[in-house]
């Protein structure tokens, strides 16, 4: 039941994230790192396109497909060895 109710929460919750992102963007306030990637209000629009594709990703069991380009630039990243033929 939970699951269903993260997976609820997913899908909505970026829609309010959109919706009130002006209220959210004056509530968190703006950091200078934010400036360069557009102001506050585009961080917010950022976190719930995240927010989203990653509850798809979750649904459809593909998460490993969405963050193997993050798995790739961690330093403790090895790849996968083929298996020998013989």
């Amino acid at each position: 039941m939970g699951y269903y109710l993260m997976i609820a929460a997913g899908l909505i919750g970026p829609f309010f994230l959109v919706k009130y992102r002006e209220s959210i963007g004056d509530m968190m306030g703006e950091a200078d790192w934010m400036k360069k990637v557009g102001g506050v209000y585009n961080v917010v629009f950022i976190v719930a396109v995240i927010i989203f594709f990653w509850t798809i990703a979750e649904m459809t069991g593909t998460t490993s497909i969405l963050f193997a380009p993050l798995r790739k630039l961690s330093p403790g990243f090895q790849p996968e060895a083929a298996a020998p033929t013989v």
